[in-house]
């Protein structure tokens, strides 16, 4: 009989990491798009790195920063009671700064895109930053904000070297969809492997649909014949 909490854990870590990251991806974007910081540069190549980087790069030197034997890891779990190193909030860190390009790039690239009018004119009538942003320029950039969800989404459904190295292979706790593939495979138990892979799949597949029809206006009924 297949076991459902690998499935059940991966999508409660997307959720929650695809949730974290539009709050934190949102401000980030808007900065990179109007800051003149010389940080600017360093900031983008910081937040880019998971794209170049092995995963299993990125997963030792979050091991090693989480764990109760370095500082940062004895700070969180002598002050805080927070051990990161196994557990499932360890998974949702990790994911959120492995997937955070995956979000921050399409929002960027969104408001990079607007006219400069739109926010002008909301200026003028007196409208903040931050209303100005929330009421006219993330409305106006739905598409963007809909494939940095989607991609934040599916790439930490499709995680594996760094939950491995965080969270290890701990059922019920961090054993997500992708270690249990690769558990079925070396246990040479294909048939479960190849249900895992299979809604994986269609997963993937349906939401990336879902998106390029939204995105396409399929739903608006400007569809062009």
């Amino acid at each position: 009989m297949l076991d459902w909490q690998p499935l059940i854990l991966t999508f409660q870590l997307a959720f929650i990491t695809t949730l974290i990251l539009l709050f934190v991806a949102i401000p980030l974007a808007y900065w990179l798009v109007h800051t003149h910081s010389r940080m600017k540069p360093i900031i983008e190549t910081l937040v880019s790195m998971p794209l170049v980087l092995p995963p299993t790069v990125l997963g030792f030197y979050f091991l090693l920063a989480f764990s109760p034997n370095n500082a940062f890891g004895a700070w969180l779990d002598d002050w805080l009671g927070v051990r990161l190193v196994f557990s499932f909030t360890g998974l949702v860190l990790a994911s959120v700064l492995y997937s955070l390009p995956f979000m921050v790039h399409p929002i960027q690239a969104g408001l990079a895109a607007l006219p400069k009018s739109l926010s002008e004119a909301a200026y003028l009538m007196g409208k903040s930053k931050l209303t100005t942003l929330r009421a006219v320029q993330l409305p106006n950039i739905r598409p963007a904000l809909i494939t940095g969800m989607v991609l934040s989404f599916a790439h930490t459904v499709g995680e594996f070297g760094v939950v491995l190295m965080i969270g290890g292979n701990i059922p019920g706790k961090t054993k997500v969809a992708s270690i249990a593939i690769y558990d079925e495979v070396e246990a040479l138990n294909y048939g479960a492997a190849n249900v895992y892979s299979l809604i994986l799949f269609a997963l993937s597949f349906c939401i990336l649909l879902l998106v390029y029809m939204v995105n396409g206006n399929y739903f608006s009924g400007n569809r062009q014949l």
